[in-house]
């Protein structure tokens, strides 16, 4: 008797993989030509784009990575079976500080480390069976893609939404160069040289994002697909505020004998949003990089000014603007009077006021906003009221602002007036009088773009002393990235060192000139990736309008939450400036957004040190301590981290488990939106059921079943009328799958519960299918595989050749429209659903007892009867009538004693 196969992965999924690979099963099918398709075929409209967010070449694939990309490879996979044309790339986000820093630590050139680590992955990402057309991938730091970045900015620039203007970066005195955020720890200090960061102000390369902030706003709401917390992150971010802006003219000379410069400051200008509480300003504060600073500080105040500055200099603005932590500031010697009520009122300059927000300048009024009232106790500075609440009882100010909307008082002309009728009736008056206008005002700023680095895509410009700013011809585009530089991460970018590059003739007027030696924020690589895909072979252009117009809006979008604001943000206002450049026609760039919750592991912590302990130390995980200490360790799931010791790697999983097992686990475990915590119990689960598939299908080989045809025909018809019980039950368990793994695979995605339903599949399949004619049998065991499919690939499609009735050729070769991934998705047939009986729940006094199998149809009288008649009612009723019967059809018969 032949031994029966066993289920092993290492034994098939390679070889898929290599087959899949030779039938071009995943390259992105072209749309057919215009003059074959009717209006009426609908054949137009049959792409899909399905994309991840596409990953930094670390070198090493992470959970995280594989949730994403099987969730997306799951919607692609399912939208081809459903007949669709499927684009489906991959690429790199391969510039930025990662590389460079690794280039000096390790002294190789930044482009070979990025290159050896897309390799790398690029062979990981194979092995987990996804269905990527590889012959669409881009990388970001290859010249044939940057090229088009380029191109793109100097459409930015010819649209006058790119300039040049002063702005703050962090500079290490020591290494002489500007720093990245990351790259000063929480002590204000530089990573490498361990020196005091400085703020230092250069000019720099920004893009007028705030000029589309009313269409980012404005188009939130038609983004239907997207989840609303994303949309609600976008619309706080760009911060759309309706107020005033405020002028308050200067009293106080600067210094003593600076009437000139007083001349040059005549007024301060501030935005509020309360307008109705300008009586109440008693101060008024400015960001310590505000420009009249300098100008406004009296002889006497200098000293101190200039320390605080410096001190603040120091710090980054999430430190300064932290609700944690105190609010500090100095005075500056000078007043301005209060346009409102003609109070004369001090200036200071406070740590929380940024120079990039709204005017750089806020009054103060601290009996109507917290942080105002905060500094105002703690410097001593007047608190007037002006708005009480609408009962007239006067706030008593026990610690807090009174910030909600009431009635005006101490406000001359405008008391009794309420809050919304005050802001109106102020910002007309001060129209009116000269002292102010109404404003919209956002939260967004304008996208700096500029990086003092060397590995990112070069700035297209060059300065010229005699014409200026000017852009870099297209025809020598692009400007390459010189390789082979010698990085010490110190002295600023080494690209103002390389004179050769730097030094350049006027595109012009012919005479000397530099290159700009900052590069681009690598935002700006990934703010159009999506667009290349439609067309990454094009050598005319980035893309062409035909192609990205077919393609685009991506369909599904798949990415971590932490991508919610600046990655969706900046490539919505890419796609809306190259919309009115006319390089595309729409609008949004994706329909629909699936953020993927994060994938934590089981991590162990020291609750006196806080050092994390990494499980292999941990001999007994039922009583976890610290084999140094034995102290008793924290036991917590923590987003998974090389820091934290609880990672998981990838290539252990498949290599014990296989792909599959990783996939099916990766899905079952958590809805896709919610966080996923690693249990190798759950993946052994997985494990066990993709056995008892392969278990069952070696079963029904064995019995000689076979598919041929199409599906509903595999082995010939099925006559309804002639079914037993039990391959009724079959037929329904196999057309209930196929109806609720279809829903969960549209609208809102819930592969878990689709894999639960693959698991029902199987159990009926195991319970009925010995006692099922050919017909059903393969029936069920061929929609089995193609539902399967998306999930399991390699799996699947092992199986589903095993009961292919002509089977591979020779070497165990098929054909492309013989693989389980080219079938079609199938339908569900109604009359399969369809019950004869139905189980009738039976309560006691409100509590089930029990339950009988009752004909469908039957009506209130029937169920009555069969439930007085039912064996559960003897037990409990114990002979005695129910004083009530209450019947709900097709639910239940509840027996009132």
């Amino acid at each position: 008797m032949t031994q029966p196969s066993r289920y092993r992965p290492d034994a098939i999924e390679e070889r898929w993989q290599q087959q899949w690979e030779r039938l071009g099963l995943h390259a992105t099918v072209p749309e057919p030509a215009s003059e074959d398709v009717s209006a009426e075929s609908g054949a137009a409209d049959d792409g899909y784009y399905a994309l991840s967010m596409f990953p930094y070449p670390s070198g090493s694939l992470h959970m995280g990575h594989v949730r994403n990309y099987v969730i997306t490879d799951v919607i692609a996979r399912a939208a081809r079976l459903r007949g669709k044309r499927v684009l489906h790339p991959m690429g790199w986000d391969a510039f930025g500080l990662p590389a460079e820093n690794a280039a000096i630590e390790r002294g190789v050139d930044p482009g070979d480390w990025t290159d050896r680590n897309i390799a790398q992955m690029r062979t990981q990402l194979k092995r987990l069976g996804l269905s990527i057309d590889w012959d669409r991938e881009v990388t970001t730091c290859h010249a044939d893609y940057y090229r088009w970045t380029q191109w793109l900015f100097l459409q930015f620039l010819d649209a006058g939404l790119a300039y040049r203007k002063e702005a703050t970066v962090n500079w290490d005195p020591v290494d002489q160069t500007v720093l990245a955020n990351e790259q000063v720890d929480a002590d204000g200090r530089s990573w490498r040289s361990g020196a005091q960061v400085e703020k230092r102000r250069l000019r720099q390369w920004f893009l007028k994002i705030t000029a589309y902030a009313d269409a980012l706003l404005d188009d939130l709401p038609s983004l239907q697909g997207w989840p609303e917390r994303v949309r609600t992150m976008q619309a706080n971010w760009i911060g759309r505020s309706l107020g005033a802006e405020l002028i308050f003219p200067v009293e106080t000379p600067a210094g003593a004998g600076s009437p000139a410069q007083a001349g040059e400051a005549a007024a301060i200008t501030v935005f509020t949003t309360r307008p109705d509480t300008v009586c109440g300003a008693t101060y008024l504060v400015l960001a310590p990089e505000h420009p009249l600073v300098e100008r406004l500080t009296s002889d006497d105040c200098r000293l101190s000014v200039t320390a605080f500055r410096d001190l603040v200099s120091r710090q980054s603005d999430q430190e300064r603007t932290a609700e944690d932590r105190p609010k500090r500031g100095v005075p500056i010697g000078a007043k301005v009077r209060n346009p409102a009520n003609g109070e004369s009122i001090p200036v200071w300059i406070g740590d929380y006021v940024l120079a990039e927000y709204g005017t750089g300048a806020v009054m103060g009024v601290p009996a109507h906003d917290q942080r105002d009232f905060q500094f105002a106790r703690q410097y001593g500075l007047p608190v007037r009221q002006v708005v009480i609440p609408e009962s007239s009882d006067p706030h008593d100010f026990e610690g807090r602002a009174w910030t909600e909307a009431g009635v005006l008082i101490n406000s001359g002309r405008f008391d009794g007036l309420g809050s919304a009728e005050a802001r109106t009736r102020i910002t007309a008056a001060a129209e009116a009088e000269g002292w102010g206008r109404g404003r919209v005002q956002y939260r967004l700023r304008d996208w700096l773009i500029s990086r003092q680095r060397y590995w990112g895509c070069p700035i297209p410009v060059i300065h010229c002393g005699s014409c200026g700013v000017q852009p870099v011809p297209e025809d020598q585009l692009p400007v390459e990235l010189p390789r082979d530089v010698a990085l010490s991460g110190k002295g600023g970018t080494p690209l103002a060192r390389l004179e050769s590059w730097m030094h350049v003739p006027c595109p012009s007027c012919g005479g000397p000139a530099q290159r700009e030696t900052d590069t681009m924020d690598t935002f700006m690589c990934s703010s159009w990736y999506f667009l290349r895909y439609s067309d990454p072979h094009n050598i005319r252009r980035p893309f062409d309008r035909a192609a990205v117009d077919r393609w685009l809006p991506v369909d599904q979008y798949v990415g971590g939450i932490e991508h919610a604001i600046l990655h969706l943000l900046y490539s919505r206002f890419f796609t809306k400036v190259l919309r009115d450049r006319g390089l595309l026609g729409f609008s949004e760039p994706f329909a629909r957004l699936l953020t993927q919750g994060m994938v934590q592991g089981i991590t162990y912590r020291s609750p006196s040190s806080g050092r994390y302990v990494p499980p292999a130390e941990v001999s007994d995980p039922d009583d976890p301590r610290d084999p140094h200490s034995g102290e008793v360790l924290e036991v917590f799931y923590e987003k998974m981290s090389k820091s934290k010791h609880n990672g998981v790697d990838p290539a252990v999983v498949i290599d014990r488990y296989g792909a599959d097992t990783a996939r099916m686990f990766i899905l079952f475990k958590a809805p896709p939106e919610k966080d996923l915590e690693w249990d190798d119990a759950d993946v052994e689960g997985q494990y066990r059921f993709l056995q008892r598939l392969w278990r069952l299908v070696e079963g029904a080989h064995g019995r000689g079943l076979r598919l041929t045809g199409e599906p509903g025909g595999w082995a010939g018809a099925i006559d309804p009328a002639a079914l037993s019980d039990g391959e009724k039950e079959l037929r329904r368990a196999v057309h209930t799958a196929i109806v609720a793994i279809s829903e969960d695979l549209e609208g809102e995605l819930q592969f878990n519960t689709a894999v639960s339903e693959l698991m029902k599949l199987s159990n009926a399949l195991t319970a009925h299918l010995d006692g099922a004619c050919d017909a059903v049998a393969c029936e069920a065991l061929g929609t089995l595989l193609i539902l399967l499919a998306p999930f399991a690939p390699h799996l699947a499609e092992e199986l589903w050749q095993k009961l292919r009735a002509d089977g591979p050729g020779e070497g165990g070769e098929i054909g492309a429209d013989a693989s389980v991934h080219r079938q079609r998705w199938p339908v569900a047939d109604p009359a399969a659903l369809v019950r004869d009986t139905i189980p009738l729940v039976i309560q006691v006094k409100g509590k089930m007892r029990g339950s009988l199998e009752v004909p469908a149809d039957a009506d209130a009288a029937t169920l009555e009867r069969l439930a007085l008649d039912s064996e559960v009612a003897r037990r409990w009723l114990e002979g005695q009538p129910p004083r009530r019967v209450i019947v709900v059809p097709g639910k239940l018969v509840n027996l009132v004693p």
